[in-house]
């Protein structure tokens, strides 16, 4: 009895360490596991885009979208006279002085304003681009710089060149623009030359100088 129990034993461990060394192989021929791939993150809509040149458009969302493509060579502000401002397509404006006005036409019926100073300013204008530039599309707006104060157009004859006309490519002018302001704002001022263009996204750069004479 006890030598077939023995028999028995040794069957069942041989058996036994049969099946390890199949369970073994096996585990030794497999391929290691991959990992599951990580799923990708969605990718972000873009925003819509916004039509610049859209006339309807708010400040706000103007300033947001469009501020940025507006523009031209350089920093719009902070110039003074004398320096020159270039837009994108190539034409230069330089604000080159502002002379306090006294030749006026009596035949014309010109006088002083009592309280005024009657002034012309002068712009240097040249087209560095290559088509011509429509310079009745350039104006200006002066304001007081010390204690508030915007100046009034007005136009003295004697002298006058006014932004009228086209200007070619590689031709420089000068031109003229006539104001009056009223004395109680001083003699310091900042002179902003606009223009008007097809998509309204120029700039209007701002020179900053006083009065003479």
């Amino acid at each position: 009895m006890s030598i077939i129990r023995s028999a028995a034993a040794v069957l069942l461990l041989t058996a036994s360490l049969a099946a390890c060394s199949n369970s073994s192989s096996d585990t030794a021929g497999a391929a290691p596991s991959t990992p599951p791939a990580k799923a990708s993150s969605p990718t972000p809509k873009a925003s819509p885009s916004v039509d610049c040149s859209d006339q309807s458009l708010d400040q706000a969302t103007w300033v947001e979208n469009c501020s940025d493509a507006a523009g031209g060579g350089g920093e719009s502000s902070g110039l003074t006279f004398g320096q020159a401002y270039t837009w994108d397509d190539g034409l230069k404006v330089t604000v080159l002085e502002v002379k306090q006005f006294t030749d006026y036409n009596k035949d014309a019926y010109e006088t002083p304003t009592p309280g005024t100073i009657d002034f012309r300013i002068k712009l240097r204008i040249t087209n560095s681009g290559k088509t011509p530039a429509d310079l009745s599309k350039l104006s200006t707006i002066t304001d007081g710089a010390t204690n508030g104060g915007e100046a009034s157009s007005t136009t003295f004859e004697n002298g006058s060149e006014p932004l009228e006309g086209r200007l070619a490519p590689g031709v420089t002018v000068t031109k003229t623009d006539d104001n009056e302001l009223e004395t109680k704002y001083g003699r310091k001022i900042v002179v902003t030359v606009q223009r008007v263009t097809d998509d309204l996204t120029a700039d209007f750069p701002e020179f900053t100088g006083t009065i003479a004479g």
